[in-house]
């Protein structure tokens, strides 16, 4: 995996707060959620600390390597019961950032990293389970902007929303978000640097 610490040429982006006006979602998007400084240093520490891995995935008759790499962080806040994995620090700085702002709790995190542009993730909804199917998913941003993508489900004249998302860039998907839009990550041909995303979740 490469290293790299030059994190000066990383877009921080200044579109300040934004909401979108679409059906059946509430989306709220923040540039600049983290200073220049904070996502600088929540980059190196994460890309270089966290215990990243591959994952497989099943893909029409056949398992393959998913183009990116992961970690996963989970927890109830009951001291009887065991995080998957002690948090760090750092991650629980940014979950208490996150939660401040929201008012909601998260219990999980997902950590995605994408090396370069031949990472992304297909058009999907993230995983839910019945009793939690209007999951809010809080999702931060550190490294290289990547474009973030998202279509209704059904309502096919709603034309998809293109979102860049910068380095300490904040995205809320809440109410029914989830539900009735797909993302999706693309590929590009670019040649770009690393992006490092955790989408903050509610498991039950």
């Amino acid at each position: 995996m490469m290293l790299f610490d030059d994190t000066e040429i990383f877009s921080s982006g200044k579109g300040g707060k934004r909401t979108f006006d679409v059906p059946d979602a509430d989306l709220m998007l923040i540039d600049n959620f983290f200073s220049k400084e904070e996502s600088d240093y929540y980059y190196n520490f994460l890309y270089h600390t966290t215990q990243w891995r591959e994952y497989e995935m099943p893909m029409y008759d056949k398992v393959v390597t998913a183009p990116r790499m992961i970690s996963w962080y989970g927890e109830t806040r009951r001291p009887e019961r065991k995080s998957n994995l002690d948090w760090p620090s750092a991650l629980l700085q940014i979950r208490e950032r996150v939660e401040q702002h929201t008012g909601i709790e998260f219990n999980a995190v997902l950590l995605n990293l994408y090396r370069d542009g031949s990472d992304g993730v297909g058009w999907h909804s993230d995983k839910t389970t019945s009793t939690n199917k209007d999951m809010n998913i809080a999702s931060v941003t550190f490294g290289e902007t990547r474009l973030f993508r998202l279509r209704h489900k059904t309502l096919k004249h709603i034309p998809p929303i293109e979102i860049p998302l910068h380095h300490g860039t904040f995205l809320l998907m809440a109410g029914h978000t989830n539900t009735y839009w797909e993302h999706q990550v693309p590929k590009t041909a670019r040649e770009v640097l690393p992006r490092i995303n955790l989408t903050f979740r509610q498991v039950r």
